[in-house]
């Protein structure tokens, strides 16, 4: 008996214990995670959490696909495109913006002085990004046609050397790059995206992480719109921790932070009409091939976790 029992307590020793939740995030330039860490939010995780950084949404979004990660933020653009093209995924929580930082750079020197000048030119940005949406809605504002303007596709790197050098006449970006041209006097805008584009930002997840990983989500989502409303508050400490992280001088984050006005927005009807309106622009210029339903890219049901971390924010 006694040699049975002993076997037994081996056999129960080997097993393994309860995993632990790990939630793995995708982040752009420290955005996320240098907010939270200066809003103080990360204690006492409950889940382990690991931080993947990209330099854009594209990429992001493509491990998102892959499932090399369970969760990221992106523009309501690059999301939208991944979305049309059946990634599976789902919008959890959103934020709005000024889009003041959402723009067309030229160099200091081009003759390029509005958005009208740029026709026949040579403008670079991401495919499928908020700078390609920007481009968009200007060229249809305008009443151009698809070939008024010669788009050359570029990771935010690549597209920063095409401008400083000549090989493109703008780019069509967003923060922190925006910022950061300016402050350093290499770049300045010709055109933006305020009153032409709504400014959402989504943290998107994963529908199997959804599934299996909800907890951890909705108390991920509960301390970001905490720190989203904490860093609206306090640009610069947000600034100093977000510089130490990235390695750009605190000017480049205090200016982009002071003009974005960023805040928590529950997934409403407004926010769902701003994305079909998205959506459409993108349907309209052929980079998706039918109509999206807006309405089922979202989960509403983290909007619960979002208000009561703002309510914390505002306690």
């Amino acid at each position: 008996m006694r040699l049975i029992l002993g076997l037994l307590a081996l056999a129960l020793s080997a097993l393994p214990a309860h995993a632990e939740t790990v939630l793995r995030v995708g982040d752009q330039k420290g955005g996320s995670r240098a907010l939270m860490e200066a809003a103080g939010v990360l204690d006492g995780l409950p889940y382990r959490l690991e931080w993947r950084e990209f330099p854009a949404a594209a990429p992001l979004l493509e491990a998102l696909n892959a499932g090399a990660i369970d969760s990221g933020i992106a523009g309501d653009a690059p999301f939208t495109f991944a979305a049309a093209a059946g990634a599976p995924i789902k919008a959890i929580f959103a934020i709005r913006q000024d889009q003041a930082g959402l723009a067309l750079l030229v160099r200091p020197d081009s003759p390029v002085k509005t958005f009208a000048d740029l026709k026949g030119r040579r403008v670079a940005t991401g495919r499928g990004s908020i700078g390609h949406m920007l481009v968009l809605a200007q060229a249809e504002r305008a009443g151009w046609g698809a070939g008024d303007v010669a788009l050359s596709f570029l990771l935010p790197a690549d597209a920063q050397m095409a401008l400083t050098s000549g090989a493109i006449d703008a780019w069509a970006t967003w923060e922190p790059y925006t910022s950061q041209l300016e402050t350093s006097g290499r770049a300045r805008v010709v055109a933006d995206g305020r009153g032409l584009t709504p400014g959402l930002s989504f943290q998107i997840a994963r529908d199997d992480a959804i599934a299996g990983k909800r907890p951890a989500l909705e108390d991920f989502v509960r301390r970001l719109a905490r720190a989203r409303v904490w860093g609206t508050a306090h640009p610069e400490a947000f600034a100093r921790r977000w510089s130490a992280l990235i390695g750009l001088p605190e000017a480049v984050p205090l200016a982009w932070f002071r003009r974005a006005d960023i805040r928590p927005a529950p997934i409403d009807e407004r926010v769902i009409a701003d994305e079909q309106r998205v959506a459409d622009l993108y349907h309209r210029g052929g980079l998706i091939p039918r109509r999206l339903d807006a309405a089922g890219v979202f989960d509403t049901s983290f909007n619960e976790a979002a208000r009561a971390g703002v309510a914390a924010a505002t306690q």
